[in-house]
């Protein structure tokens, strides 16, 4: 099975390393291949998703991808920013479901900006649609009839959008704790209206799921308050972006959270949802963790092999148990150190 390696910008490049040390040691019998891209295959080739970039991605039966982001490429238009690419791929490979799961490690529970108490009842599941809302709307910038500049950006999902996102996150919560709490913003919003009926009308098919509905003001609200509270969580492009970054400060660190973007026949890019950390980036800070619980998902759901990611996942809770801490956990151990300490656990198992 082919594995495409897109580490892109910033510390992409350094935390790929270590999640390629990982996946070599368990010796899967996988292949690789390497290719640019995001503000790294701009200054190369011009595009943040060059063409044979995008063959790979097409031809590979799993993506583990770093990160993009580069200060440099600030002044580009619009579509040549290095964060088109990762746009682009989830458009071209219609990749419409993100997993991001957050679970505290009880030995990072003193990490988490909240109370350990609080912090340690966390185990949810974020459901986010990736192919619609306000990120692939039309947008752009006109001037009002006052003479002022005004930017715009149209929100907007069809049903059919949203009752694909939803069968996902149903089956999700399904296979977890059964409940589903689907974040909108209904009372002010049409598009979240539509997005509230549908998964009303979806409830009928999961009848085995308890299904509940919250404004997003109050899913922030709560996901500090009572985190515990919730299981599975399903919500738009917008929200699921802000709401996700905030559970990974609840569970800790952003340096955590790994993720996964779905095709409905399962293929799939996986990363982790920090982003490229240019002020960072090559200083041997940057924390691989993300990367590597990013890599076990790719072995979970799309190839697989979920006995490996189960080693992976237990090698990472063995470093964390054992000390093993990076600059944001409030440690002083570097990426290539972090990456000894989960091989070591990995060769204990």
């Amino acid at each position: 099975m082919l594995v495409a390696l897109l580490a892109g910008d910033g510390i992409g490049q350094e935390i790929m390393v270590q999640a390629r040390r990982v996946l070599d040691a368990l010796d899967l019998g996988l292949s690789y291949e390497e290719a640019p891209v995001g503000g790294t295959a701009y200054k190369a080739l011009g595009h943040p998703l060059p063409a044979e970039t995008l063959a790979l991605a097409k031809r590979a039966d799993a993506i583990l991808f770093g990160a993009v982001g580069d200060p440099d490429c600030d002044a580009l238009e619009r579509h040549l920013r290095p964060e088109q690419a990762i746009l682009g791929l989830r458009k071209e490979l219609t990749l419409f479901s993100n997993l991001r799961p957050a679970r505290v490690f009880p030995e990072l529970a003193d990490s988490s900006a909240l109370r350990p108490e609080v912090a340690s009842a966390i185990d949810l599941l974020i459901v986010r649609e990736l192919n619609g809302d306000v990120y692939f709307g039309e947008k752009g910038m006109r001037t009002t009839a006052d003479g002022l500049r005004e930017g715009y950006d149209i929100m907007s999902y069809n049903e059919a959008e949203v009752r694909r996102i939803g069968h996902s996150a149903f089956k999700a919560a399904r296979a977890r704790r059964s409940k589903l709490c689907s974040v909108d913003k209904a009372n002010v919003l049409e598009t979240s209206q539509l997005w509230r009926d549908v998964m009303i009308e979806l409830a009928v098919e999961y009848p085995d799921v308890a299904l509940s509905h919250m404004y997003v003001d109050n899913a922030a609200m709560q996901l500090v308050r009572n985190p515990g509270q919730f299981d599975v969580i399903v919500t738009g492009n917008l929200f699921g972006d802000i709401l996700s970054d905030q559970a990974s400060m609840c569970v800790g660190s952003i340096g955590m959270l790994a993720s996964a973007s779905l095709d409905a026949h399962g293929k799939g890019l996986y990363e982790p949802i920090h982003g490229s950390a240019p002020d960072i980036a090559g200083q041997g800070k940057a924390n691989p963790l993300a990367m590597m619980l990013s890599a076990a998902m790719m072995l979970r759901y799309s190839l697989g092999m979920g006995e490996a990611a189960d080693r992976i996942e237990t090698a990472v809770a063995k470093a964390l148990a054992g000390g093993a801490r990076s600059f944001d956990l409030g440690g002083t151990m570097t990426t290539t150190q972090m990456g000894d300490a989960v091989l070591a656990a990995l060769q204990r198992d």
